[in-house]
């Protein structure tokens, strides 16, 4: 019996020797031979590390005023198990659809529902519900309002089920870009997806100063994830994004995307852009396109195409927009004679007869005539036959055409300028069978507007610092070379004002902007049959490109319409672009302060509210009874010439004229006839005038004619003209006009001057 309890004794006796050795043993083994790799994963289990985002820059206009921020945002997400042990799946799903869904379709959020029931009923390998699913892309990254109406579903939930505890909706704190004026200038800012990376436009363009940098923050937490006393804690702050300041306005580009969005709902063309940029500096202060998107909701654009710039990106042919260059090439070297004569309506080159819009012509007129009537032969005879080739092409590649301006926008073309057979040259004169883009038509005109320097384009002002204020990067204006003199300059702004201004036959009448002088020229090309040598039936582009004021221009508007449904009628073009140029320019020059430099407005609105009338036909009439007819509208008529009847009149028939206005009938023909004192007219009114007379009129200053001047004698006429603000004009007029008129003489001058003193004060410009 003591045998047997000894050998037990010795058994676990040895046994728990045995143990004690296996476990100190093994403390050995994980003390000293594996303790420092056991700490080191111990601390990485402790440790967390914390990525700390940064606060992307934001975009902003010439006025500091937001174009693109980042803001606060959240992502649905919800947990299955919890909703299905409540029993709420249905409430959830119809409360949840009901404030994700954007659309009145009962369709489409049917199918939202369908959707997030799905998500809900989701289910692991091993049948268990998942505890956290995303609603994509409806519940990604939504914002606060969003987000609060989801919050107050939980809660009205929570209130019927009699409970405070989570019912499985969860709202992750997150960030999103956001664009606070919806779709303003989507094309030059594109736009953050959901994923966080830029798309398109400056968004990526300038990825690189607008990220910043990420830090992070890393120390040592419990299970719960709690941090753990005295742990070590290493931070590295974020770096926050650069701030990029535009030249573009805020409000001048919202003016342009309302007046095109008119265009593009009246016309229902593939595409309509526009263009607004500072003269002087080339310094972009809008630029719009439609159709276009709301980058906040990318996602719902229509068409991929929705996305162009075509600002930058299309190319088309000019057309009579591009007549600018060779009016400008033909000034500059001495060979335009806006007096001198020519055969319109075609002309034959080697290969081509080439025609006039109005293919008849209008018979022998003046150079400046073809200007106004936008003649192709007039501009064939200019630049091919008088200019050359070799000048002419140099003019067009000094203007930049051929070539990227390098604007600061990403997706620019050059456009083509490949001229090699006569025919060719011929009709790039007029700005077909080579291409363009908008923003290249635009620095060209800009250059004519700015006294002959091409400028070059751009969007971006500055990049800088929102922390310290530090200029990062800057932008000034930048000049790329002289294309003319600046006397040039002048002249040709002074060829396009009455192109806008002669309210007869100017193709760009309907640019007029009473009180302000505007200068412009129309433009409407075939467009060319894709793949195929010929132009496309009943197919135009329709643009404009105009300036103000003419003495000193602070905004320059560029218009193109691609494909406007003109129901076959391309004389219609002239309806198209130039309202749109009208409405842009008139109120961009009141948001700038720049007041009309004619009458006091009150003279004017009273003088338009008088009775308008349609003036009739008084071809063939004497003078009796052309002044007879006139008298019951209350409309004094002065001859011009003698003769036995009226050949023609001022204004035309059909025309709508105010009481107080008089009107001219011709006796005789134009050549060497008295000139009427224009003493009181507006300027629009008097180089109306001057165009029923063929004479070149020149003018200086604004408001009302107060003095004329006649130079020179037959087709060499040149009436000069001196204005003043009415205000002045009667003091004025009696100080500066001369004691007799020098253009008129006999019993037409007397008569003249009779009715003169009739008119007490200057009549309102008319309207369109």
């Amino acid at each position: 019996m003591t045998r047997k309890v000894k050998l037990r004794s010795l058994i676990i006796g040895g046994a728990f020797t045995l143990l004690f050795v296996v476990l100190v043993t093994r403390l050995y083994w994980v003390q000293v031979v594996q303790g420092a790799e056991l700490l080191s994963d111990a601390k990485m289990m402790w440790a967390t590390d914390k990525e700390l985002r940064p606060v992307r820059g934001t975009i902003l206009d010439r006025n500091d005023k937001v174009l693109a921020e980042d803001s606060p945002a959240y992502t649905l997400a919800l947990n299955p198990k919890i909703i299905h042990d409540k029993g709420i799946e249905n409430e959830i799903v119809q409360g949840l659809s009901e404030i994700l869904g954007n659309s009145n379709d009962s369709g489409a959020l049917a199918a939202l529902a369908d959707k997030i029931r799905t998500r809900i009923n989701q289910k692991r390998d091993d049948g268990s519900y998942y505890t956290q699913v995303e609603i994509r892309n409806e519940g990604w990254k939504i914002d606060a309002e969003i987000a609060d109406k989801i919050k107050a579903l939980e809660k009205e939930l929570q209130q019927k089920l009699n409970t405070k505890k989570s019912l499985g909706i969860l709202l992750l704190p997150e960030s999103k870009r956001f664009y606070p004026s919806g779709g303003l200038a989507a094309h030059l800012l594109g736009y953050m997806d959901k994923d966080g990376k830029p798309i398109m436009g400056l968004e990526s363009q300038l990825d690189e100063y607008l990220k910043g940098e990420s830090g992070w923050l890393s120390y040592e937490k419990d299970r719960y994830g709690v941090e753990l006393p005295h742990s070590q804690r290493k931070y590295q702050p974020a770096v926050n994004g650069d701030n990029v300041r535009l030249t573009l306005d805020k409000n001048i580009q919202f003016y342009m995307e309302s007046a095109i969005q008119k265009v593009y709902e009246k016309w229902r063309p593939k595409s309509v852009t526009a263009i607004a940029v500072d003269p002087h500096t080339m310094e972009i202060l809008g630029l719009a396109n439609m159709p276009s998107f709301n980058p906040n909701k990318y996602w719902e654009a229509k068409r991929q195409s929705d996305f162009v710039n075509h600002a930058v990106a299309s190319q088309y042919e000019p057309g009579s927009t591009f007549k600018l260059v060779t009016l400008a090439a033909a000034v500059e070297e001495g060979i335009f004679n806006p007096n001198e004569t020519y055969q319109s309506g075609s002309i034959a080159v080697p290969g081509r007869r080439l025609h006039d819009h109005n293919v008849s012509g209008w018979g022998q007129i003046s150079y400046l005539e073809g200007l106004k009537r936008s003649s192709n032969v007039a501009f064939v005879k200019l630049g091919y036959e008088k200019l050359g080739q070799d000048k002419l092409r140099a003019y067009i590649e000094k203007f930049g055409f051929g070539a990227k301006t390098g604007v600061d926008i990403a997706g620019e073309v050059a456009g083509i300028v490949n001229m090699r057979y006569p025919a060719e040259f011929a009709t790039a004169t007029y700005g077909q069978g080579l291409t363009a883009t908008a923003i290249q038509q635009t620095a060209a005109y800009a250059a004519i507007a700015n006294g002959g320097k091409l400028m070059w384009p751009h969007l971006i002002k500055e990049i800088y610092n929102p922390e310290t204020g530090e200029i990062i990067k800057k932008f000034e204006p930048k000049e790329i070379r002289r294309v003319v003199s600046e006397n040039t300059a002048k002249q040709v702004g002074e060829y396009l004002e009455q192109v806008v201004a002669d309210q007869s036959i100017g193709t760009g009448r309907k640019a007029y902007i009473d009180g302000y002088r505007i200068a412009g020229k129309t433009g409407t090309a075939n467009k060319v049959i894709p793949g195929q040598k010929g132009y496309a039936e009943g197919k135009w582009v329709i643009s404009f490109a105009g300036y103000a004021p003419l003495e000193n221009p602070q905004i320059l508007v560029t218009i193109i319409v691609d494909e406007p449904d003109l129901g076959g009628n391309y004389h219609l073009g002239g309806d198209v672009a130039a309202p749109a140029f009208k409405e842009i320019v008139s109120q961009t020059l009141r948001y700038m302060g720049i007041a009309p430099n004619t009458a006091d407005q009150q003279h004017a609105q009273a003088a338009e509210q008088k009775m308008l009338a349609a003036v009739p036909d008084l071809t063939s009439l004497s003078l009796d009874q052309a002044r007879k007819t006139m008298d019951k509208f209350g409309i004094s008529v002065a001859a011009i010439g003698q003769g036995a009847g009226v050949i023609a009149q001022y204004p035309a028939p059909g025309t709508e004229i105010g009481g107080l206005q008089r009107m001219y009938v011709m006796m005789q023909e134009t050549k060497d006839v008295p000139v009427p004192d224009m003493t009181g007219k507006s300027l629009r009114d008097a180089i109306g005038l001057c165009s029923f007379l063929k004479l070149r009129c020149q003018s200086e200053g604004e408001g009302y004619v107060t003095s004329q001047t006649l130079e020179g004698a037959g087709e060499d006429r040149v009436l000069h003209l001196r204005l003043h603000p009415y205000g002045e004009t009667e003091e004025n007029a009696e100080s500066e006009k001369p004691q007799t008129n020098p253009n008129h003489d006999g019993a037409e001058n007397g008569a003249e001057n009779k009715e003169n003193k009739e008119e007490s004060a200057p009549s309102a410009p008319h309207g369109n």
